[in-house]
């Protein structure tokens, strides 16, 4: 099986502080993978890399044979935040926030054409919020703007979707709608990598796991990984990643 994301030697600095350290890891098509690691064991940092965010000191990051770069501006990479990285007082309606997903099809018009249109009210209606697609981002609850950046990567086509911390702050409804979806896209062959603290989620969203701490102490089967002497490996130690911030 063919990787969607590729990592190999990636190693990333802030000041004096080595945030990752070597990191080689790859991603499958079509496979849904959790990334589990303390706060401070580089998941945040390891997620701007492959977003191109972040310069690595050492090491590459491809996705699907292509740069971070190339693959975000062709839309084939998408990327569903943590809450508080998104300003939730922006004048943007649900419909607004996923045709955003479409921009890289626009050109510098930024001019829906019927095919964005229609993509858009798909994916909405898939997340299960056509009811609310006129509503102000921010009146959603928490579960539904996860699910709106969700229907933004499905209206993108995103064939590689990073999603932080999916489950933060959603109700149970909403956790089993994204996990249905996410499991939906993976059988559709879309990559799936998902940065989590919960660890009660794994089992039934994810097919493999990746256990972190500035670099890979293990990927295999969720199973193995959430075993407690292989947890104990990362979750007893405490080292502060800068992107991520103190727990």
């Amino acid at each position: 099986m063919s990787a969607g994301i590729a990592v190999a030697g990636l190693t990333v600095r802030y000041g004096p502080v080595l945030a990752l350290d070597g990191v080689d890891l790859e991603v499958p098509s079509g496979r849904v993978i959790g990334l589990v690691g303390v706060n401070g064991s580089g998941k945040s940092t390891l997620f701007k890399a492959i977003m191109g965010m972040v310069r690595p000191d050492g090491g590459t990051v491809a996705i699907g044979g292509l740069p971070p770069a190339e693959a975000r501006a062709t839309g084939l990479l998408g990327y569903v935040p943590q809450s508080e990285d998104v300003d939730w007082a922006f004048p943007v309606s649900v419909r607004d926030v996923v045709m955003m997903g479409r921009y890289a099809r626009q050109g510098f018009t930024r001019r829906p054409t019927a095919a964005d249109r229609r993509a858009v009210g798909e994916a909405i209606d898939r997340v299960g919020l056509a009811e609310y697609a006129g509503r102000q981002i921010g009146q959603l609850s928490g579960g539904q703007k996860k699910r709106a950046f969700v229907a933004r990567g499905i209206a993108q086509g995103a064939r590689t979707l990073l999603l932080d911390e999916p489950f933060a702050g959603v109700d149970k409804r909403s956790e089993a709608t994204i996990v249905r979806l996410l499991r939906e896209l993976a059988d559709d062959g879309t990559t799936v990598f998902v940065s989590t603290h919960d660890l009660h989620a794994l089992p039934r969203l994810a097919d493999e796991a990746v256990l972190l701490m500035r670099r890979v102490l293990l990927h295999a089967s969720v199973d193995q990984v959430l075993r407690p002497e292989n947890l104990a490996l990362a979750f007893g130690l405490d080292v502060l990643d800068p992107a991520e911030g103190a727990a």
